[in-house]
């Protein structure tokens, strides 16, 4: 049991999750603040656009966060299934086969037959402890983290909105500050993923400012 909650806080403070999360809240956001710089703005333009920028990503963090525990039950199935079907009756051959399913290709390919069928035995000599696909207060204090990330990336973009006067400034600001957590965001995850993270920053930083462009071009 405590191995089974150890494993679901690791997944929770996952780093490509967290990031990942900013970033769709924050592209969410920044069509928003980025559709005013077109318009003849005032303070009631501002606001309509502060709260308009909250409204989606508090629906965008609720549908990510039900999304997040439908994944988890479909995890947790296929865990169960995995688990259930090197128990039964499976022979050696099915057995490595269903283990080289579940894993990433390269690494079944390095592990070969013989490295499956060490795993293979290792995992049906394991303790009876099936993975139940029910979702406990692990799985919900996730989807809340999920959710968070989603809604609390929305706000540094309005805060120059909230500080300035003057419109023009505060789109310029507010744009240069997407920009930045666009590029700490492929920093942080080029720096996971053992790439350069100079390299990963500036590369999520023109991809979110195209990805951001081609939106409101499209009315997003």
């Amino acid at each position: 049991m405590q191995d089974n909650r150890e494993q679901l806080r690791t997944r929770v403070l996952d780093p490509v999750d967290r990031v990942t999360e900013v970033i769709f809240g924050l592209l969410m956001a920044m069509t928003f603040t980025g559709t005013i710089s077109v318009a003849t703005a005032n303070q009631e333009d501002e606001r309509t656009m502060m709260i308009a920028a909250l409204g989606c990503n508090l629906a965008w963090g609720l549908a990510d966060a039900v999304m997040y525990l439908l994944r988890t039950v479909i995890e947790r199935t296929r865990n169960r299934t995995l688990f259930a079907g090197l128990r039964g009756n499976a022979d050696a051959q099915t057995g490595q086969a269903l283990i080289a399913d579940a894993l990433p290709p390269r690494i079944a390919m390095a592990a070969g037959s013989e490295g499956l069928e060490v795993l293979r035995q290792r995992l049906v000599a394991s303790p009876a402890t099936p993975l139940h696909p029910f979702l406990g207060l692990d799985d919900f204090k996730g989807a809340l983290g999920v959710f968070l990330l989603v809604v609390l990336s929305t706000f540094p973009l309005v805060v120059p909105f909230l500080l300035l006067e003057q419109t023009g400034l505060a789109v310029r600001l507010s744009n240069l500050v997407g920009l930045v957590v666009l590029f700490l965001a492929g920093w942080i995850l080029a720096r996971y993923a053992g790439a350069k993270p100079w390299q990963g920053g500036v590369a999520m930083a023109v991809v979110g400012a195209a990805l951001i462009a081609a939106i409101i071009a499209l009315g997003g």
